[in-house]
């Protein structure tokens, strides 16, 4: 019998490459997107199953929840990956980019868990893996909305993960600088590099791997490891 996989953000980088390695491990994907369907149709060409939501819309959140269970009985994993990314400039005029943060990052993670938890237990080994990001722990002052957004994601992944527990598990992954955006200039690129231990851009397989490992080592719970050339230690 099929495994069944939820990824959100599924449509771009990281989401689009980890679906793409779940499809050809045999899972029944689940591939989230809200407005771009970049990369969903080769995930819908390669067997993926597409369902839109606007995470900054709680009707369109519970919608997809009940899209998906109505279409599988049980989930053995959720990646909670979708993001949006805006600096203090942004948010300070723009309340809606303010409260997308804080939606996208808190809200919708925290429905989905709690909308599919029936799914995760009932699956073998369900887990839940939430992206964070290194600063988490050591927020940056640009962007304070969105360290705060995703510190709240990491706190309810240690939450979720006792009040889940034994039957499903709740993980976090927090990335570094494992893919640059095309706006990165190179004085950008060798100045994060210059204060990344490792000093190299680490790419999307080490990510994809913390998953499999995460998924496979079923003594984990309520854990964040970094994946990030040790950059976290340098901020």
């Amino acid at each position: 019998m099929k495994k069944t996989a939820l990824v959100t953000g599924a449509g771009r980088r990281f989401g689009f490459e980890l679906s793409k390695a779940l499809l050809a491990e045999g899972y029944q994907l689940f591939a989230h997107y809200n407005s771009s369907r970049d990369g969903i149709s080769e995930l819908e060409s390669l067997g993926a199953i597409a369902v839109q939501a606007d995470f900054t819309d709680i009707e369109s959140i519970q919608g997809m929840i009940k899209t998906v269970s109505n279409a599988t009985d049980s989930i053995e994993l959720l990646v909670n990956n979708a993001s949006c990314f805006f600096d203090n400039e942004t948010v300070d005029n723009d309340n809606k980019a303010l409260a997308a943060v804080f939606q996208v990052h808190g809200i919708a993670p925290y429905m989905l868990i709690s909308g599919l938890q029936q799914q995760l237990s009932k699956s073998e080994n369900g887990l839940v893996i939430n992206i964070t990001d290194i600063y988490a722990d050591r927020p940056s002052t640009d962007y304070i909305a969105y360290c705060a957004a995703k510190a709240g994601l990491a706190n309810m992944t240690q939450s979720f993960a006792k009040a889940l527990a034994p039957s499903v598990r709740v993980n976090a992954i927090q990335p570094g600088p494992i893919l640059f955006l095309p706006e990165h200039d190179k004085e950008h690129r060798m100045q994060v590099l210059d204060e990344t231990p490792l000093r190299v851009e680490g790419g999307l397989e080490p990510m994809i791997e913390t998953v499999r490992f995460l998924r496979d080592n079923p003594f984990i719970t309520g854990e964040s490891i970094k994946v990030d050339g040790g950059r976290g230690l340098m901020i």
